[in-house]
Formats: structure tokens, C-alpha cells, sequence
């Protein structure tokens, strides 16, 4: 499998390389050896910010999660404050990182299709090879178009020229052309030999998305072209949707090519290794994928270890928001396993309350009785609503957008508020906060998602396939409750939260159904510009033809 010397490329996700690189068609490569490296280059510049800054900027900027400080840790600069108000400015870590990270797929693809178009022999595998490596680049160039909107197209490796941005419909026509174009060429494959590669399934899956928000994109509905994008995916018959006793296995860290649920699903995955490439961004550390309350330490499996039996001390201070886990609200559904709700125990059974034993002030750090240091023992319990106390008790008004600090206090009932999320699960196997679940990019169930919603949108219905059946067929894999009898926007919106948590998605989503304006948590803020983000400020101090977008 590709991925299995991608340790020979990168020994982290932290992606540090300059954009250019003493890889060069004159001394690099020479044989087929050479040609993998020089392939896989920005396949592991994807790992990059993917399960970290650029979750954080998809996530916390909706209802999905908040991110909130702890007696001023994990404050950040206001960057996870900026996001939940749609307060954030060009100065941003967030934006500042992810432009220059997608910006260095963009950057590595060019060059890697440049050095191999010169020193590769021709043939099949150089016109596969040479796809695949424009659909990662057109992967992050589409990544940048649906965040930022208006940018500029860099397509030529070694043209250094500062270039401006382009409407977002330009952006849009070439990704389209440059995408169909690659396709003849892409493996139609599916097993280890192509995991964690685009394949003719991945280009379809990326037409798919582009096709589906296309209205938003462009002015112009493409809802016809998103159905016949996700046939060609669904009629290839080599994805399915899994079935309910994998879901949430699909997202283990045992996941992979020939792993339940991901192997019926995965149409494009990024591989990640706990112990080379590994996901840090999703480890507890993190907090991007899976968040468990730091009362949750070192308190169930022994010393030195935790209550999901890990071997280093996890912490976990987001959570989702009451707004978005309403979605939730079928007691028969396999998807409600993915949260961490209300009271915690040590067993499968809840025969044993799993309890933390700390003082009345670390309990509650406004505690204002006579015996600050008594021990205080309670049995770990998480809440929904996540609430700024410390801005509170420093006389701020969040609701009201004054907050300062976005702070829920540094004490037990801080810790237990919000529920947590653990579809990526902790990875018991990993020696470190790195972890070894892959990442879908694009899942088969959000195929028939998409294609039933633009049969709603009003495009045609195919292959005898309704918007209801489409989605029955989904949740007969979801919930044993009875099949729905009836469909909108609405209640697909639902689906997709429930069904594509935390991978990623929820941003665009909302836009899509308009709803990123609305109120959530602590936010208010309706301005729809911020359906893009500002170009960051080291964008503009690189390229100074870049134009700033409106609203910034």
C-alpha cells in the first residue's frame, strides 16, 4: 500500500517543510522508488492541519462544537472566541494556518507533477500518477474556493509571480474541467492498492460536492450534475452502506482498507499512523475528535492510566452545543454512541459509578464556604449547556457578545460541562497523543445523502431512487425505528448532522441550507459575509495582489 513509506516523507502531521524543496527533476527521483516518494509528498502535506486547525475552523465556527477557555487555558489568542461569535478578523491563527497549509498542497502537488512529467517514463501509471496528484491539489484549491471564496489559481510549478485572486466561478470552472479531465486516467480500484489515493470514485465524489453547492458557488443550480456524479459512485457497486453494527466502528482506530464499516464506505480516506504520520490534532491533547473531561484522567484503569485505558493523561475541553445535539433524539439510533452524556461509569453495565475525588474549591473554584481544602467526591457527570462562569463572575455579558476572557472556569463542574464527542476513539494502542484512526474525506452514506437532497432541490430522480428511499435506506443501517413515511430539507439537514458528525462537513452544510446566520450558544451574529473568511494577513504580506474580501 502507498502509504506504508509514508514515514520515509514525514515523522508528524506538523507540516514545516518550505513550499520548495531541494527535490528536484536533476538529482530526484531516478527509479520507481523515487517516483512513490516523490508521489506521496503531497499526499502527507494533506495530513497537514487536517484533523487540527482546519476541523477547528469548520467546526467551532457553527453549532457543531465550542471550544472555550479554562482559567485561560486553551484561550488561544481569542482565535476559538472568534469563531463561535463570527468575530474573526484576518489576524486569526486558524485562517492564518489553514491558507498556508492548503496553500503548500497546492505548492507540492505542482511540483510533484512537475518533476514526474520530466523524469518518469511514460505509460498508464505516469497519466495515473499525474491524476491523482491534480485531484489532491484541486482537493485543496476546492478547499480554499469554499472557505475563502475568491482566490488565486497556482497551477505551474516554478511561477513564483504573485497571483491575484479570481472570481470564485472561475475557481469553480477550472476545478470542474480539471477534475473530469483526470478521471479516464484514475484507478477504478478498490481494495489496499488504492486506499488512501483518489481514485475515479474520489473525482466523483469531489464533482459531487462542487455539483451540490454549485447554486451557492456560482449563481447558477447544478443539482442534475450532482445526481449523475453520485450514480456514477453508486452504480459502480463498490461501496455500500454499512451496516448499523459498524458505524461506529468505521471510525476506530483499527480502521482501514479491510476494516469493518470503512471498507464499505471509504471512498477517500487520509491515513494517519500513531507512530510516523500520526493525527495529533485528533488525540485527547487536541481536542478535535474526540474530548473527554480531564476528571476523566488517571481514575479507572489504574495508575498511570485512564478511563479509556490510555497511557497518557488525556484532556478534552470541547464539546458540542445543546443547539446541535438535538439532533439526536432517537433513543434507537446506533449514532447516539459517538457522545459521552450525563452521568459517567466505569463499567459497560453502570454498576460502577466512575467518580473523582478533589476539594470543595477544585470542585468549585467559587466555592465560599470554611473548608476550601475538604475533599469533595462526586460522580462524573456531564451536562449540556456550556456556561462562560468566569466571564460572568468577572461582570461580562457573553449573551451579549461582551466576553473577554471565554471562560467556563478551571474547576470539576467546568470540566463536566458540554457532552463530548468520541467518534474517533481513543486509541488505546498508541504510546502517545498521536493516533491511528484514518480520516474519511468522503464516505458512501454521504453519496446518498447528497443525492437525495438534490432530488429535493429540484433535480431529476433516478435508477428508481426517491429522496425518501434514499434516505430510508440510510437509517435502516442507523436506528431500528420505523422508516420515515415523509421527507424535506429539513429533516435531511438532521440526517447529515447525525450521520457526518465531526467529520468535517458541518460548515458547509449549513450555508448550504442557510442556516450559518442563525443563533447558537453565546452567538448572535447574522452578517452574511462571514459565509467566507478574510484572506489572513500572511496571505496578503506574501502576495500583495491579493484583493481582501468583502466585509474585511
Amino acid at each position: 500500500m502507498l502509504f506504508f513509506i509514508a514515514g520515509i516523507i514525514s515523522s508528524c502531521h506538523k507540516l514545516d517543510v518550505p513550499i520548495t524543496t531541494e527535490v528536484t527533476p536533476s538529482v530526484f527521483p531516478q527509479d520507481s522508488l523515487g517516483y512513490i516518494q516523490t508521489e506521496l509528498t503531497p499526499y502527507v502535506a494533506l495530513d497537514g492541519y487536517l484533523a487540527q486547525e482546519y476541523f477547528f475552523q469548520q467546526s467551532y465556527s457553527t453549532d457543531e462544537a465550542i471550544m472555550p477557555a479554562h482559567g485561560g487555558n486553551w484561550y488561544d489568542g481569542a482565535q476559538n472566541m472568534q469563531m463561535h461569535y463570527h468575530s474573526w478578523t484576518k489576524d486569526n491563527g486558524y485562517l492564518n494556518g489553514n491558507w498556508g497549509w492548503m496553500s503548500v498542497i497546492v505548492s507540492s502537488a505542482n511540483q510533484a507533477i512537475s518533476i514526474l512529467t520530466t523524469t518518469m517514463p511514460a505509460g498508464t501509471n505516469k497519466q495515473m500518477k499525474l491524476a491523482e496528484l491534480k485531484l489532491v491539489r484541486d482537493y485543496a484549491i476546492f478547499m480554499l474556493m469554499d472557505n475563502w471564496g475568491n482566490v488565486p489559481l497556482d497551477t505551474l510549478y516554478g511561477d513564483f509571480n504573485p497571483h491575484p485572486n479570481i472570481p470564485r466561478a472561475q475557481v469553480f470552472a477550472f476545478l470542474e474541467n480539471d477534475i473530469k479531465n483526470t478521471i479516464p486516467y484514475l484507478s477504478t480500484t478498490v481494495d489496499q492498492t488504492t486506499y488512501g489515493r483518489f481514485t475515479a470514485y474520489g473525482a466523483y465524489a469531489l464533482l459531487a460536492k462542487m455539483y451540490l453547492n454549485a447554486e451557492y458557488y456560482t449563481g447558477t443550480a447544478r443539482y442534475n450534475d450532482c445526481i449523475a456524479a453520485c450514480d456514477n459512485i453508486i452504480s459502480s457497486g463498490k461501496f455500500n452502506i454499512t451496516a448499523r453494527s459498524n458505524y461506529l466502528v468505521m471510525f476506530y482506530p483499527s480502521n482501514g482498507p479491510t476494516s469493518p464499516g470503512s471498507e464499505d464506505e471509504f471512498i477517500f480516506a487520509v491515513p494517519f499512523n500513531s507512530n510516523g504520520s500520526g493525527w495529533y490534532g485528533r488525540s485527547a491533547n487536541y481536542h478535535a475528535r474526540y474530548d473527554v473531561p480531564r476528571s476523566m484522567g488517571k481514575v479507572a484503569a489504574g495508575a498511570g492510566y485512564n478511563y479509556f485505558g490510555l497511557p497518557y493523561d488525556p484532556s478534552g475541553p470541547a464539546s458540542t452545543l445543546p443547539e446541535f445535539y438535538a439532533n439526536f433524539n432517537d433513543s434507537n439510533d446506533v449514532r447516539n454512541g459517538q457522545w459521552l452524556t450525563g452521568l459517567q461509569w466505569q463499567d459497560a453495565a453502570k454498576t460502577i459509578p466512575l467518580t473523582v475525588t478533589t476539594t470543595n474549591v477544585g470542585y468549585d473554584q467559587y466555592y465560599s464556604g470554611n473548608n476550601p481544602g475538604g475533599s469533595y467526591t462526586y460522580q462524573v457527570n456531564l451536562v449540556p449547556n456550556v456556561v462562560l462562569r468566569q466571564d460572568i463572575a468577572n461582570g461580562q455579558d457573553p449573551y451579549n457578545g461582551v466576553s473577554n476572557g471565554f471562560d467556563v472556569g478551571n474547576d470539576e463542574i467546568a470540566w463536566t460541562m458540554g457532552y463530548r464527542n468520541i467518534k474517533f476513539h481513543p486509541d488505546a494502542s498508541s504510546s502517545s497523543r498521536n493516533q491511528n484512526n484514518d480520516i474519511p474525506i468522503f464516505r458512501y452514506s454521504d453519496i446518498i445523502l447528497m443525492k437525495a437532497e438534490a432530488i429535493l432541490r429540484g433535480g431529476s430522480a433516478t435508477n428508481g431512487s426517491t429522496p425518501l428511499s434514499l434516505v430510508n435506506s440510510l437509517r435502516a443501517n442507523r436506528t431500528t425505528s420505523p422508516a420515515w413515511s415523509d421527507i424535506n430539507l429539513d429533516s435531511v439537514y438532521n440526517e447529515r448532522c447525525r450521520e457526518l458528525t465531526w467529520e468535517g462537513w458541518h460548515r458547509n452544510d449549513m450555508i448550504r441550507f442557510g442556516k450559518f446566520e442563525g443563533s447558537w450558544g453565546y452567538k448572535t451574529n447574522a452578517d452574511t459575509y462571514r459565509r467566507i473568511f478574510p484572506i489572513p494577513t500572511s496571505a496578503l504580506t506574501l502576495n500583495p495582489s491579493l484583493k481582501q474580501n468583502p466585509g474585511y
